[in-house]
Order: C-alpha cells, then sequence, then structure tokens
C-alpha cells in the first residue's frame, strides 16, 4: 500500500480508528509527522499533564497560606483523584457517542468532535446547551488567566512597563494561535510545555529550600472561612484542566487507550505541585496571602529569570490549548469548520480573541480570578455534567447492557460507579459551587473595591520614590501617580 494512504481500522465495538501506514517518503514529511502531526498515547499523555499545570502552579502556594500546609496537601490529592474520575468519565461517554454514530456511518474525518456534540448525541439538545455555555464560558476565562498570568510574571523581570501594557502586547502574540490547526499539532508544544513546568516547579522548591524561612514567618492559615474556601476551589481549578479533554482524544489514533492517560498525568503534576507549593509556604508564611504569585516573593537571579521566561512560553501554549475548542465551536456557528485553507481559518477565528483580551485588561486580579472561575464554571464543567451526563446515558438496563465499555470491577461495576457520581456531583455542588462560590465572590469583589476594574498594576510594589533634597523640601513634590510603576 501505498505509503501516504489513509488506512481505516474496523475495531471491537465497530470503532472507526484513523491512522496513516507505512513511512513517511522524504525528510521534510519525517520532520514534519514528528514534530507536527502527533497522535499516539504519549502525545495524549503531554498534551494532559501540560495542559493541567500552567500559570496556577504559581498560585498554589497562595492556595496553602489560605488553608494551611495540611488541607493544602489533602485537597491537591482529593481533587486530583476527582478530576481523575471524572476525565475517565468524558473518554467513557466520547467513545460512546463515536461508535454509536460510526455504527450509522458518520464520517468524522474533516471534524473534530466537541464535548457538547457528545452530550447532544447521548442526552439531547437541553443537555448540549447547558455543556456549550458552561465549556465555552470556561475556555474564554481560561484563556483570560493566561494573559493575566503572562503579564504578572514578565513584570518580575522588566518593570519598565505596568502589568497592563504588557497585557496589551502578550494579548496581540497569544493571537497567533489561530495558526495552529488542532490539538495534533500541539505534539512539540505539549512537550516542551512539561519541560517549562517541570523546571519552574523545582526551581521553586530549590529555590525556598536554599532561601530559607523568612525571620519571624507565620504560618496562621487556615484563619477564615472566606480564605479558606477560595484556597479550596483555586485547588478545584488547578486539578480541573480536561474541558479540552475530548479534544485531544479526538486527536489520538487510538482513543480508547485514554481511560488511564488522565490519572498517569496527574500522578506526574502532584510530584510537581506538592514540593513546590509546601516550599514556598514553608518559606514565606503568611506573606503569601498578598503576593497571590509566587514569583514575587522569590529574590531576582538568573534562575528565576529563567523560570519567568519559560513559563511566559508555556502560558502561550496554555492560551492555545484553552482557544482551540473555542475556535473549532466559532468554525461551526459560521459554517467554516471543515474549510482546507488555513490561512481563511486563521481569519474568521481572530474575533474570538478579542473579548479575550479585552476581559484579561478589566480584570487583572491573578490568583483570585482563578478561584472564581473554579467554583462557577469548572465545577459544572468538569465535575458535575460529566457525572450526571453518564448516570442519565447509562440509567436504562438496556443502556449498561449494550454500553461499549463495562465499568471496572475494582470501582463496583455500575452500582459502584453511581454512587461515586453521586459523591462527585453532591461533593461539588455543595462544597465547590456553594462554600466556594461565596468565598471566591467574597474575595474577587474585595479584589475589585482594593485595585479597581482596568487597575494598571495589580499588586506591583508600591514605587520607591528619590529622597528630596533639604531645599526642595517645600516646593512641591512630584506626584508619584506619574511614576510608571505605580497601579493601584
Amino acid at each position: 500500500m501505498a505509503s501516504d494512504k489513509v488506512v481505516e481500522t474496523v475495531i471491537a465495538g465497530n470503532y472507526v480508528e484513523m491512522e496513516t501506514e507505512g513511512k513517511p517518503k522524504d525528510v521534510k514529511t519525517r520532520l514534519s509527522s514528528l514534530l507536527w502531526h502527533g497522535g499516539s498515547v504519549y502525545d495524549a499523555w503531554f498534551s494532559c499533564a501540560s495542559n493541567q499545570v500552567a500559570q496556577v502552579l504559581l498560585t498554589l502556594p497562595y492556595s496553602f497560606s489560605q488553608l494551611g500546609m495540611l488541607s493544602g496537601i489533602l485537597f491537591q490529592l482529593f481533587y486530583g483523584l476527582l478530576g481523575s474520575w471524572t476525565a475517565y468519565l468524558i473518554s467513557i461517554l466520547y467513545v460512546e457517542y463515536r461508535t454509536r454514530k460510526e455504527r450509522e456511518k458518520v464520517n468524522f474525518r474533516n471534524h473534530v468532535i466537541q464535548w457538547f456534540e457528545v452530550l447532544d448525541g447521548l442526552l439531547g439538545k437541553h443537555w448540549r446547551n447547558v455543556g456549550l455555555a458552561f465549556n465555552c464560558t470556561f475556555l474564554l476565562f481560561g484563556s483570560v488567566i493566561q494573559l493575566i498570568a503572562c503579564a504578572s510574571n514578565i513584570y518580575y523581570i522588566n518593570d519598565n512597563l505596568d502589568k497592563r501594557t504588557w497585557t496589551y502586547i502578550f494579548g496581540a502574540c497569544c493571537a497567533t494561535t489561530v495558526f495552529i490547526p488542532s490539538f495534533h499539532n500541539y505534539r512539540i508544544w505539549s512537550f516542551l510545555g512539561l519541560l517549562m513546568t517541570t523546571y519552574t516547579a523545582w526551581y521553586l522548591t530549590v529555590a525556598s529550600l536554599l532561601h530559607g524561612q523568612m525571620e519571624g514567618v507565620k504560618h496562621s492559615g487556615p484563619t477564615k472561612l472566606v480564605l479558606y474556601f477560595t484556597g479550596a476551589t483555586n485547588i478545584l481549578y488547578t486539578f480541573g484542566g480536561h474541558a479540552v479533554t475530548v479534544e485531544i482524544m479526538h486527536a489520538m489514533w487510538k482513543p480508547q487507550k485514554f481511560k488511564a492517560l488522565y490519572l498517569l498525568a496527574t500522578l506526574y503534576v502532584l510530584t510537581l505541585t506538592l514540593p513546590s507549593a509546601a516550599a514556598v509556604y514553608w518559606a514565606f508564611g503568611d506573606m503569601l496571602l498578598n503576593h497571590s504569585n509566587a514569583f514575587a516573593l522569590l529574590p531576582k537571579s538568573p534562575f528565576r529569570d529563567m523560570a519567568v521566561i519559560l513559563m511566559l512560553i508555556h502560558q502561550f501554549i496554555t492560551f492555545g490549548f484553552a482557544c482551540t475548542p473555542l475556535y473549532f465551536v466559532w468554525e461551526k456557528a459560521i459554517g467554516m469548520h471543515e474549510c482546507k485553507s488555513l490561512c481563511k481559518r486563521a481569519l474568521v477565528r481572530l474575533p474570538v480573541v478579542i473579548p479575550i483580551w479585552f476581559l484579561a485588561i478589566i480584570f487583572p486580579f491573578f490568583g483570585p480570578i482563578n478561584s472564581t472561575v473554579g467554583s462557577l464554571l469548572v465545577s459544572f464543567t468538569v465535575y458535575i455534567i460529566p457525572a450526571l451526563a453518564h448516570i442519565f446515558t447509562f440509567k436504562s438496563p438496556s443502556a449498561r447492557q449494550n454500553a461499549v465499555e463495562q465499568p471496572p470491577k475494582f470501582v463496583g461495576r455500575w452500582v459502584g460507579t453511581f454512587i461515586i457520581n453521586t459523591f462527585v456531583v453532591v461533593w461539588v455542588l455543595v462544597v465547590g459551587f456553594g462554600f466556594g462560590g461565596w468565598a471566591s465572590m467574597v474575595n474577587f469583589i474585595r479584589q475589585i473595591d482594593t485595585f479597581g476594574l482596568f487597575t494598571k498594576c495589580y499588586q506591583c510594589p508600591p514605587p520607591i520614590l528619590p529622597p528630596v533634597p533639604p531645599h526642595q523640601l517645600n516646593a512641591t513634590a512630584p506626584s508619584p501617580l506619574h511614576h510608571p510603576h505605580h497601579g493601584h
């Protein structure tokens, strides 16, 4: 068979997989395949792990200062497990939907399946509409958070410009993600992204341990319910990065192999988040309550500058991860999704970036915005809706009997699965959305009252003005409002 021929292989459950057979003919094609067009299990693992923790790595020490060390560690382990379970549910529902459709001879060769389409195919248009609303809003604010994080981080290398100006600049840079067609094309980016987060996490750990504890450091958390639940919902947000799970699965050559991938990715991520958050909190304690970005407290050094630069590149990658599903939704809405021209698709995607840019300038509250998005959006998008969708999809005996994937024995088959799903819904609804939503909104409103909307430089240090010579004491002192670093 010709080397560039695409073959279709029918496997168990009439599931159709598409894969290129044979070796590429020339070096250029081989290199393009190596760096650009990925669909293996390893690509999916790198995408999940890279997408799961980006800028949130820098806010976890802040969460520890709100929760205390013990609660911080326990919530990370608990929500890591919960997030892996709901990613497993989403993968089961995706395979169920795609198998049913391909039995009906539906061809997905030029179409990327998304979560709202899975809900539509399995449960109807009302589920589709709810899923679409939550998913798109979450991804929109997920992209906003990446822009805010870019501006917050670069400020620690170059403070000649305020954070708002840096947001303008990075908004333009991140707009170039419109040229990345799909998750197939994130192979090299997701690999590099994970290396970058790994470096940053271990830099935070080692730098904090070498720095040692601040003189008179206090670890008084938890002190207030508002802070406690704000910190908990930031961790809920940390392990709720699978609003793009369906798109990552669809980019795989064998999506059935996804089931355990998210858990394996989470276990690796925990080796980054637990040591770094614990070490920074140990060193700086309650000071983190007023410094939501861990970079703010560590001394300037070449290693810190390298971590900042690597996180900036990774945030660009994560922006693309969060925005690409929005690009797909927009393309489908205007009938351009199956267009073969990359330039045309890139052009029609640009309007998606503009509201993201605008929202990042209005709400530059790095840290508090994570908790708010976690409680109001991630709680439903990532935890509640997938658990309920799984219950309703398989509520009838015939649906359970004909399911493409049967639940594993170690969770108690269908009864055990439904009990776990019910627990997830109740817990996240009460603790994540209820208490977490209340705490996050109180904290978020407090940021607006303190700093204001469109603030120029959120949590920037106050300007250090030069001493005034004695003969000028009676003269009019220059206004600090004109200092380029001032932003409150």
